[in-house]
C-alpha cells in the first residue's frame, strides 16, 4: 500500500482561521511510524505551502507535497505575481467584507470566507474573473476559494509519486476530505487503489468513507 494524506479536514479539523488548527501530540513522529510500516511510501499532499505545514509540525522525514502539488522537495513550480488590476479586485472585495482573510501563497492565493459566508457569491465571481484573465486554476474548498498553477494538483501529485521505483507495484490509497482531493480519489483509483472520503457523504471519486479525522486516526492506527 501507499498512502498519500490531505492534512486540513484529514488529519486535523478545520479550525476558524487556518492557523487556529490544533495537531496532536506527536503527530509528526506518529506519522514517521506509520510511514515505516508501509516501507516509507506515504506522503502528505497537502493545500499548504511547505513552509506553512513545517512550520506546523517541524522537521520531517517523511515526503511532503505542498500548494496543491506546486512544490515538492526542493522541486517548486515557476511562481508569478498577480497582476495589478487582480490585486486591487482582491483589496477591493476585501474592503467591501471586513471578514474575509486573505491568504498569499509561494503558488497562490486564497480567499477564506468562514467568517463571512455572505460574501459567498461576490468571492466566487472576483476569484473567476481573475482566473480567467490570469490562465490560473480555481479551487474551491471548505469556505474558501484559491487560485493557482493550472498545471499542479493532488492528482497529478500522485501519478508523479507513483512513477517513482519506491513506489512501483503499490496500490494507492488517497485519503481527504474536501473538493480539491478529488483529483487525488481519482489518480488512485486509475493507478489500481481508490479514495477514502473524509466527512459527510457527498458525490465524489473516492470508493469508501470515513466519518472525521478520529476515524482516519483508528483506521491509519496512529
Amino acid at each position: 500500500m501507499a498512502l498519500f494524506l490531505d492534512f486540513d479536514g484529514t488529519l486535523v479539523e478545520i479550525a476558524e482561521t487556518p492557523d487556529a488548527i490544533l495537531i496532536p501530540d506527536d503527530l509528526m513522529r506518529r506519522l514517521e511510524d506509520l510511514a515505516a510500516r508501509v516501507d516509507g511510501r506515504l506522503a502528505l499532499v497537502t493545500g499548504r505551502s511547505l513552509a506553512d505545514i513545517g512550520a506546523h509540525l517541524g522537521p520531517s522525514s517523511i515526503m511532503i507535497v505542498g500548494s496543491h502539488g506546486a512544490e515538492q522537495d526542493d522541486a517548486a513550480l515557476p511562481t508569478a505575481p498577480l497582476a495589478r488590476d487582480a490585486t486591487a479586485s482582491i483589496a477591493t472585495l476585501a474592503a467591501q467584507w471586513p471578514g474575509l482573510l486573505i491568504e498569499t501563497k509561494p503558488h497562490g492565493i486564497a480567499i477564506h470566507y468562514r467568517q463571512e459566508p455572505d460574501a459567498e457569491t461576490a468571492v466566487f465571481t472576483v476569484m473567476d474573473d481573475i482566473a480567467e484573465r490570469e490562465g490560473l486554476a480555481v479551487r474551491r474548498g471548505k469556505m474558501v476559494v484559491e487560485l493557482g498553477p493550472a498545471q499542479a494538483n493532488k492528482g497529478q501529485a500522485v501519478a508523479r509519486l507513483m512513477r517513482e521505483p519506491a513506489y512501483a507495484g503499490a496500490m494507492p490509497v488517497f485519503i481527504g476530505d474536501d473538493v480539491t482531493d478529488e483529483d487525488g480519489f481519482a489518480a488512485a483509483a486509475a493507478a489500481g487503489g481508490h479514495g477514502i472520503l473524509v466527512g459527510a457523504q457527498r458525490p465524489t471519486a473516492a470508493r469508501y468513507r470515513l466519518a472525521d479525522p478520529r476515524e482516519v486516526y483508528r483506521w491509519l492506527d496512529l
